[in-house]
């Protein structure tokens, strides 16, 4: 049975796409990493990280294949995985598959998850996209990704966007708002000048990108939810908030 402290996507998947999010209750993991912590990078206590992930586990068709995120824009295929550690863990900010079963999982405490699926429920994705991966083209990498292997296009796709710090809480310098507008100078509305510095909303950001590469069908948050990882303590880890903490998980998999 699924948690009722963890959120199902409000979005017209397909009905054999399956995608979950948690929130950082019911777990086993003590402050400042309390309680549901995914991240094993964090200093958390390992024991509390592999009993949380077996909780999760349960709900799942299989193991999530796990990232080591490194804020980048290198996309793998979840079901053929090349190890790069002696974990055995991809360094990677983004996953998709074709094949039932396979879980795809983004970790964030601030950085923005999105879920991407097709209207045929034939591939479904799972990115890591914090500010630096989504500026330097984590989405259209993904994008491509699923587009050249499941041979579709862009129109095709649909976008969950989850719990992210929201746009009155993320604050940046202007080489940040710099870096977006070199990209698309449409990206200067994403940002309001507050003192020296700008409020940035990555969810106006994304939607840019999304919108860009031909992706209209957009939900989750900015849309019909309303997340801030900063804001919520009660539901959300933020690491902009609180430093040391936690990491949630965003899933997606085809049944």
């Amino acid at each position: 049975m699924i948690s009722p402290d963890f959120i199902v996507p409000k979005w017209p998947a397909p009905a054999n796409v399956h995608a979950l999010q948690t929130t950082r209750k019911a777990g086993y993991s003590l402050a400042p990493y309390n309680s549901l912590n995914f991240g094993t990078h964090v200093k958390d206590n390992p024991m509390h990280v592999a009993q949380n992930r077996q909780l999760l586990s349960q709900l799942l068709p299989s193991e999530p294949v796990w990232l080591n995120q490194v804020h980048g824009i290198e996309v793998v295929d979840a079901a053929n995985t090349n190890c790069v550690d002696i974990n055995c863990i991809p360094s990677a900010d983004a996953s998709f598959t074709t094949q039932k079963n396979v879980v795809c999982v983004a970790m964030t405490a601030d950085c923005l998850p999105v879920l991407l699926c097709d209207k045929a429920g034939s591939v479904v994705a799972a990115v890591h996209a914090g500010w630096r991966g989504l500026c330097d083209g984590v989405l259209e990498a993904s994008i491509h990704e699923l587009c050249r292997t499941a041979q579709l296009k862009p129109a095709d796709l649909m976008a969950w966007l989850g719990p992210a710090i929201g746009p009155k809480a993320f604050e940046v310098g202007a080489e940040v708002r710099a870096q977006f507008v070199g990209k698309d100078k449409n990206a200067a509305s994403a940002f309001k000048l507050q003192g020296n510095k700008f409020l940035a909303n990555i969810y106006q950001l994304a939607t840019l990108r999304l919108n860009n590469l031909g992706v209209a069908h957009i939900y989750g948050g900015g849309y019909d939810e309303d997340f801030c990882t900063f804001s919520d303590e009660e539901r959300f880890f933020s690491y902009r908030r609180d430093g040391d903490t936690g990491r949630m998980a965003t899933l997606i998999w085809l049944a």
